[in-house]
């Protein structure tokens, strides 16, 4: 059977009823895609959050291979090294100490503003009793008298002190106060730590006994032994 006859008997048995499919390509691809996206398809697919975190893992594994393709000696040179650098850690750990926190302590006399002398924390006493806000002057007049015992070297400067601290020290020096100290620091922690509101009158006797500390003498140790010998 010639060519031209065999392409003659294949058009005829192709009939009407068997008229060959020709789908272009662009169409085609099309019809499939919307059939893939028919949600039977991916009924057992991962969620959201599962797909991230498999790319994440697949990111980590990605940067491991590659920083054990730097390093000398492959995955087990790259062990070796996060060791040395875990020993490294560790012996500084051992060596500082852990962080150490801020040595202000929740009660503390003095704010994280910066060191004020006596005479600033006086004149903001001074401005708020006039303002009559009795509560910070009380609170200013204590730290003036700490202050001012730090600055005659009656008192070590301390961050963190808290006014009963100051008072039991201060206390030691000045034993003709010691019993109005307590009683002014147990003021400040009333107006400052437990809600309580200051008058007049606990603002003025702050102020004298400040003054009274500023004229007081201390009494050095082992002087009162000296004198009874």
């Amino acid at each position: 059977m010639s060519g031209a006859g065999g392409t003659t008997a294949a058009r005829q048995a192709t009939g009407a009823g068997d008229i060959p499919v020709d789908t272009p390509r662009v169409p085609a691809r099309e019809a499939a895609e919307s059939e893939l996206s028919k949600p039977m398809y991916h009924e057992n697919d991962p969620n959201v959050l599962q797909r991230g975190l498999n790319h994440f893992w697949d990111w980590v594994a990605g940067v491991f291979d590659a920083a054990a393709g730097a390093a000398p000696g492959g995955p087990a040179g790259l062990a070796v090294l996060a060791l040395i650098v875990i020993g490294l850690a560790a012996a500084l750990w051992w060596r500082l100490g852990p962080p150490q926190r801020s040595s202000r302590t929740p009660d503390a006399l003095f704010d994280s503003d910066g060191p004020r002398s006596a005479d600033q924390h006086r004149a903001a006493a001074d401005a708020h009793a006039a303002a009559l806000r009795w509560t910070e002057a009380v609170q200013e007049r204590m730290r003036a008298i700490v202050r001012s015992l730090e600055e005659r070297a009656l008192l070590d400067p301390r961050p963190g002190r808290t006014a009963d601290e100051a008072a039991t020290e201060a206390g030691r020096a000045l034993p003709g106060h010691a019993t109005r100290l307590r009683s002014a620091a147990r003021d400040f922690d009333d107006v400052t730590y437990g809600g309580r509101t200051a008058g007049q009158p606990t603002y003025l006797a702050l102020r004298a006994l400040d003054t009274e500390l500023d004229e007081a003498k201390p009494v050095l140790p082992g002087a009162s032994r000296g004198a009874a010998g």
